[in-house]
């Protein structure tokens, strides 16, 4: 087994242990990225030297008998709308093409300061909304989407060019790149993670996730980023509820079928599964989604276009000139029910651990102009605030990963995430192997 297969938890052990140098780790990241960069293209930036000579210090550290961290020389990438010291933060937009960020973004310090390694920034929807879209392509058919808007850090991660990376999510992209890309990914609970150094759009939607190849990976990070964190939980007696969403009828059979499949094998190894769709007193959850990205997007990007004006894209200037007429009545009463559905979506689950439901409309769409795939199966869960997990579960009729996410409660992402690794191992079925994807 070579360095850059390793998960972020064997590598974090490796160097504790001397049996791995973090520059062995870091350089054989970037040989990866050199071998497959021209086909998967999930970097805007990469620091290389800056990276090789942090692994020099952290190295130095290590032969001292020094551990910063739990991630103690472990790289990571950064969604290219979060801000890393001293690289560039484009935000994938020609507005910003000389940007440089004078601070790290409150998650990046936090890992830096438990040892990891910012290896650089990756591609992304510009400013994770709309405009240029990445050129990442998906690592197992570069004529396929990566997802987005986190396409990048998704990409890269699920074809082993870095072990752990951070996204966004507005709508639907931490969930859906992990999904199409074959890795694992939590969206945290919403307001758990700081916002601080990220690019806002809607303050009541945005959310800093994650991506790795093992629900333990995430987990690890999260203890990092002091969120709960519990010990994994056997799958006997776990009382799980199947949602597949009032957009279901958007999925492909494939993704039916694998949602299928993930309940029969939790029922098989002794959890107990029922069957439950959202309220319908929580109405269209996607309709009040969209109401609150507008208003909010209104005010995120006012000063963007008040500087640069017909140079912001129109889809975005959109926004600010508010050509959806959203009257301050209509997204105060957006706010309101939101608010209220995540009320009444803990009151209506109150019997169950965790809720299952379909990732992603299937297999990866092809690469188009002007979309990524669509959020629709993971925007309700954004603005409903819960934790949500990503966990492979099989290919597709095309041989390209299908998921299902588990979703859990409010600032219970601890338990969201013991659940979740009892799923895992019996649905993804390549759980505890090397997809070397190429």
């Amino acid at each position: 087994m070579t360095a850059e297969t390793l998960t972020a938890t064997e590598a974090a052990q490796a160097m504790a242990d001397g049996r791995l140098t973090a520059v062995a780790l870091v350089t054989a990241c970037l040989d990866r990225i050199a071998a497959r960069d021209d086909a998967v293209r999930a970097w805007l930036h990469l620091d290389r030297d800056g990276a090789l000579a942090a692994a020099a210090d952290r190295d130095a550290e290590r032969a001292a008998g020094r551990l910063r961290g739990p991630l103690h020389g472990v790289p990571f990438g950064v969604k290219d709308v979060i801000d890393v010291a001293g690289l560039p933060c484009t935000h994938n937009s020609p507005l910003h093409r000389d940007r440089v960020a004078a601070d790290d973004a409150g998650c990046v310090a936090v890992l830096r300061a438990a040892g990891a390694i910012p290896l650089g920034k990756t591609d992304t929807v510009e400013f994770a909304a709309a405009g240029n879209l990445p050129a990442t392509r998906n690592p197992h058919d570069p004529a396929r989407t990566a997802g987005g808007s986190s396409s990048g850090s998704g990409a890269a991660v699920a074809d082993l060019q870095v072990p752990v990376s951070f996204g966004t999510q507005t709508g639907g992209s931490v969930i859906r790149p992990a999904a199409y890309c074959g890795c694992y990914a939590l969206k945290p609970t919403w307001g758990a993670v700081s916002r601080e150094g990220a690019k806002l759009y809607s303050a009541t939607l945005d959310t800093i996730g994650w991506y790795a190849r093992s629900v333990a990976d995430l987990a690890l990070v999260a203890g990092v980023l002091d969120l709960p964190v519990e010990p994994p939980r056997p799958l006997q007696g776990l009382r799980v509820a199947l949602c597949r969403s009032p957009y279901a009828d958007l999925a492909s059979e494939a993704a039916h079928a694998a949602l299928d499949a993930a309940v029969r094998a939790i029922e098989a190894a002794g959890a107990i599964v029922v069957e439950r769709e959202l309220p319908p007193s929580m109405g269209d959850l996607n309709a009040t989604k969209e109401t609150i990205m507008g208003g909010e997007g209104r005010a995120a990007f006012l000063p963007t276009y008040r500087v640069h004006g017909d140079g912001l894209n129109d889809r975005l200037r959109a926004h600010v000139e508010n050509r959806k007429g959203i009257t301050p009545a209509g997204l105060r009463a957006a706010l309101d029910h939101a608010a209220q559905s995540r009320v009444a979506f803990e009151a209506y689950y109150r019997d169950v651990d965790v809720v299952l439901s379909l990732a992603a409309t299937g297999e990866a769409d092809p690469v188009a102009p002007d979309h990524t795939g669509s959020p629709l199966l993971n925007a309700l869960w954004t603005l409903l605030h819960t934790p949500v997990v990503s966990i492979p579960a099989g290919d597709g009729p095309n041989g390209l990963p299908l998921a299902v996410q588990l979703i859990g409660f409010r600032h219970a992402d601890g338990a969201l995430l013991a659940a979740a690794d009892a799923v895992a191992r019996v649905v993804d079925p390549r759980f505890g192997k090397v997809r070397v994807p190429g």
